[in-house]
């Protein structure tokens, strides 16, 4: 059978080579420095980061990723190879498989290169941004990213895009059966804990320009600017999960993490809520980050770590970090499906 020439190919965010403090300076820098991330002008950009966040944030970091480390490397970068592997014996050695990393190693380019080098006659890639739900700071940055490198380096190749899957019922049953085991009778409470973004992100991708949160239940009012909405399709994700494992609405709750700066962050934030759960007396919570799909420093470190101490000293007794998808074989057989499909549909593009 003749090699694909479409390949497919998974983008995740990336992480430091190590947890040295001069390699998550390097990863820090790149990260921060993207427009979507920090979106003020450049020259202020380059003032926060390089004058209030690199000489004190590698350090801490640094040992941050240090009690997370795995034997392998970089968790989220393990994992998502190991997501590679089992993608790739599932669709077979004739479909070109690879995976990317928005910042880090391996790059963009590096992942293109290597879809390439498995068949030099390629034309499409899929691309696939692994966010479920879509925000500037994410999908959008990968999308356009990749976009700028094909452009500039690979410019015979044809995209094709994987649409924010936050409602998918694959993924909505990868990461509802992939709770399951955790959520026991002695859980007190269930928290959705997504990666938290600035206020203003949420307004600047409104299309409508007068929607989201510029009135009463935005993300509950139809309109268009859910297709670009973040904080929508967070909640979206959080009702079809509850309703797949028909969770009472007094068992659970959702909330946002990792705020950075001073600016307004989506509420309500994480820390706050497994503080509230404390003092109301929750004993025991799980906590599942389904922004994520592989495990990393934002749900090992900060939520089973950080997070659980904060709980234990507001009054609770344990916290229990529901692990990501990760390479769980129902997020494969989601990845497989997408894959499958834009496989059928890359010929017709590329005859166009």
């Amino acid at each position: 059978m003749a090699k694909s020439k479409t390949g497919i190919f998974l983008v995740n965010l990336g992480s430091p080579d190590s947890f040295e403090p001069e390699d998550v300076k390097v990863y820090l820098r790149e990260f921060l420095m993207d427009k979507r991330v920090i979106d003020a002008p450049e020259i202020i950009r380059k003032m926060i980061v390089e004058g209030a966040i690199l000489p004190f944030r590698p350090k801490e970091s640094g040992e941050a990723y240090e009690l997370i480390w795995w034997e392998d490397g970089s968790p989220l970068i393990v994992i998502t190879e190991q997501v590679e592997a089992k993608l790739k014996q599932r669709l077979g050695d004739d479909i070109p498989v690879s995976i990317g990393m928005r910042y880090g190693n391996p790059s963009i380019e590096a992942g293109i290169e290597d879809l390439l080098k498995q068949n030099p006659e390629l034309e499409t890639v899929f691309l696939v941004p692994l966010y479920p739900q879509y925000a500037m700071a994410t999908s959008e940055t990968v999308i356009e990213k990749t976009k700028d490198v094909i452009l500039a380096k690979f410019p015979h190749l044809h995209t094709v895009i994987k649409d924010p899957f936050f409602n998918d019922p694959k993924y909505i049953k990868a990461l509802a059966e992939s709770m399951k085991p955790y959520i026991t009778d002695d859980i007190d409470h269930i928290l959705f804990s997504y990666h938290g973004v600035p206020e203003r992100h949420i307004k600047k991708r409104d299309i409508t320009g007068d929607h989201c949160l510029k009135c009463e239940n935005c993300c509950e009012v139809s309109s268009p600017a859910h297709q670009f909405c973040y904080r929508h399709q967070d909640l979206m994700t959080t009702k079809q999960v509850v309703e797949y494992l028909d969770l009472d609405e007094s068992r659970y709750s959702t909330a946002f993490q990792s705020k950075l700066g001073v600016d307004p962050w989506l509420l309500p934030a994480t820390d706050k809520e497994l503080e509230r759960l404390g003092k109301e007396g929750k004993k025991k919570v799980a906590v599942v980050c389904p922004a994520f799909v592989s495990d990393c420093i934002e749900t090992l470190e900060e939520i089973g770590i950080r997070g659980k101490e904060d709980f234990i000293e507001a009054g609770g007794e344990d916290l229990v970090l529901i692990p990501c998808i990760n390479d769980n074989d129902l997020w494969i057989d989601a990845l497989e499906d997408w894959s499958r499909k834009a496989l059928e549909i890359a010929p017709e593009l590329e005859r166009v």
